[in-house]
């Protein structure tokens, strides 16, 4: 067995490269899978995807209107003969005869020998016949055979996240299925003796677990998918039992809580004799990080307090979630700071802020625990370890809450 390491503290790059390759790996190893198109919605494509037939697959009318060969309304205005009424859905075999007309109506075959068809606008009935009021070139108004796209050609390439519009094509091309990027299977355990469940009354000492439902939800907005969701008391043997049962189904498993140097760290004192690192990451907050490989599954450890659980989460986990999931990178912005920002030397600091049509404002203290003031934060303002201030005027870099 191996014991746990701790190192000195780690930058915060040099951390989320590590976390972004465990999380790669497992990924990487999944195979491709295949969807009906009624479940592809917002999945992204694994390879091209071609169309099995000709859209569309046969000659239609793009008006109503009537069928004719343009040679017969070359003068106008000219009375033709009806033979007949074509609607969508007819099998329009029977052949067209020069120098009669077809009524026709939109999306209708245009039968053999017809070249063009004359919309009802340039028309008027004539008898048991209809007059032509307007010629049209042959090849007017008629859709041919594989305009739209010819069977073999790519409709959605590698690597599109599939909207509604890519799934009416892809139905129009013939495909019922797709293949489709695996999605990426978290699991989430909470931990502490302290959480009880929301709705439940609170006993002495006790606190609504928060970070569960915070870190499950960030994961689905990411394009993953929660396989498992637990809470644990900080009893050895009820984390290791939650550990087994998520892993049965998980590619990765996402911890909070039990990783500082207290007396009762459930996850430092399970993991760190299967060969976790746990160690400290120059930030605040979000300081104690650890990670395991748990028998080939990655196990990625945050602090508990709900602040640390989500800045972590957002700088650690959320790049490679939304990569692998097709998703465009949160990415990070230069912002002008309305007012002078302050911060602690030696730690980069993730302060919550609040974008203004100017700038961003610090919006709270540092603190790791003030929960609800997250929920009035829309950014995170990201101070280098070594700025204890940036003056107003100045930039500064945000991360999207």
């Amino acid at each position: 067995m191996g014991h746990a390491h701790t190192t000195s503290a780690r930058s915060v790059e040099d951390h989320a490269v590590r976390i972004d390759e465990m999380i790669t790996r497992v990924w990487s190893a999944r195979p491709p899978e295949t969807v009906p198109l009624t479940d592809a919605l917002g999945r992204v494509t694994h390879a091209d995807i071609e169309a099995l037939i000709d859209v569309p697959n046969f000659r239609n009318s793009q008006m109503d209107g009537y069928a004719v060969d343009a040679e017969s309304v070359a003068d106008v205005p000219v009375t033709l003969p009806v033979t007949g009424v074509l609607a969508a859905g007819d099998a329009g075999d029977e052949r067209h005869r020069s120098g009669t007309a077809r009524k026709i109506m939109t999306g209708a075959p245009v039968p053999e020998g017809a070249d063009a068809v004359i919309p009802v606008e340039d028309t008027e009935v004539d008898g048991d016949g209809v007059r032509i009021l307007g010629s049209r070139r042959s090849g007017e108004y008629v859709r041919e055979q594989g305009s739209d796209i010819a069977a073999g050609s790519v409709v959605v390439p590698a690597g599109t996240t599939l909207g509604p519009r890519h799934l009416g094509a892809l139905t129009a091309v013939g495909r019922s299925d797709v293949t489709v990027r695996p999605r990426l299977r978290v699991a989430v355990i909470a931990t502490g003796a302290e959480l009880v469940e929301a709705g439940s009354a609170l006993g002495p000492g006790q606190l609504y677990d928060s970070n569960g439902l915070t870190l499950a939800s960030s994961v689905v907005a990411d394009g993953a998918v929660v396989t498992f969701r637990g809470r644990s008391t900080d009893t050895a043997d009820e984390f290791s039992a939650m550990l087994s049962e998520a892993a049965e189904n998980a590619d990765v498993i996402i911890t909070s809580g039990g990783v500082s140097m207290g007396d009762f760290e459930v996850v430092r004192d399970v993991l760190g004799p299967r060969g976790g690192t746990f160690t400290h990451v120059a930030m605040q907050p979000g300081g104690p990080q650890g990670w395991t490989d748990l028998d080939g599954t990655p196990v990625i450890s945050f602090p508990g307090n709900p602040v640390s659980t989500l800045v972590s989460y957002l700088v650690f986990a959320r790049p490679a979630i939304r990569r692998l999931s097709g998703l465009p990178d949160a990415g990070t912005t230069e912002r002008i700071a309305d007012e002078t920002v302050r911060s602690l030397p030696g730690r980069r600091q993730f302060l919550r802020g609040r974008l203004t049509e100017t700038g961003v404002v610090v919006s709270s203290g540092p603190g790791s625990h003030l929960v609800v003031s997250m929920a009035a934060a829309d950014v995170l303002v990201d101070v280098p370890a070594d700025t204890v201030e940036v003056p107003a005027g100045n930039s500064v870099r945000v991360w999207p809450l």
